[in-house]
């Protein structure tokens, strides 16, 4: 098993589509955090995000099974784009099945008060969340503290984050996913609804 972790990507997909199984388990730990934190930061969903990770290695399988993958060197890239495409046809699907007519309501949804923007109620609530949500990020350990403030607070994007700190891409969205778990983990215990009722 160490020999396959020496092994470059395209050896371990030539070893795999040769039968070898373990190859291909070589290459799900090389990549499986990188991938997996790419899609949830995209769908920010994990439920959405475990089911495009699963399609995105099952079309991989049968691509270089039936032996249509072509050696590049972009293994990972290669990866990555199956994932976007899989996100880009989830959304796709979503908006979709999200699409609503105003021609079969007897009520005129367009012209509904209780719809239309923020009332005084609704921004006591938000503002409520935002407060709940500030002194949950307290409570983060310094580095994913760190993350939170620079991506959502100052607008930076994954690379000014990763060269602003010090670290790479990978290391700051791995720091990002581990602080949304920990807020998500740190809600629930002190039962705060980080969503408008």
């Amino acid at each position: 098993m160490n020999n396959l972790k020496k092994m470059t990507d395209e050896e371990l997909v030539i070893l795999y589509s040769k039968g070898k199984n373990q190859a291909f388990d070589t290459l799900l730990n090389r990549y499986q955090n990188r991938l997996y934190s790419y899609i949830y930061f995209i769908v920010k969903n994990t439920e959405i995000a475990e089911d495009i990770f699963q399609e995105t290695f099952v079309k991989a399988i049968m691509t270089i099974k039936q032996g249509r993958y072509t050696e590049n060197g972009k293994f990972p890239a290669w990866l990555t784009r199956i994932a976007h495409n899989l996100i880009i046809d989830n959304y796709r699907q979503e908006r979709n099945e999200n699409v609503v007519s105003n021609d079969s309501c007897e009520v005129d949804l367009l012209n509904d008060m209780k719809l239309s923007e923020g009332t005084i109620e609704m921004d006591i609530i938000n503002e409520q969340i935002h407060e709940d949500v500030r002194h949950l990020i307290k409570l983060l350990p310094d580095n994913q503290r760190e993350i939170i403030n620079m991506r959502f607070y100052q607008d930076l994007s994954f690379k000014e984050i990763a060269k602003t700190t010090g670290v790479s891409i990978n290391t700051a969205l791995g720091r990002m996913r581990y602080a949304i778990i920990n807020l998500r983990r740190m809600a629930e215990e002190k039962e705060i609804i980080l969503t408008p009722e």
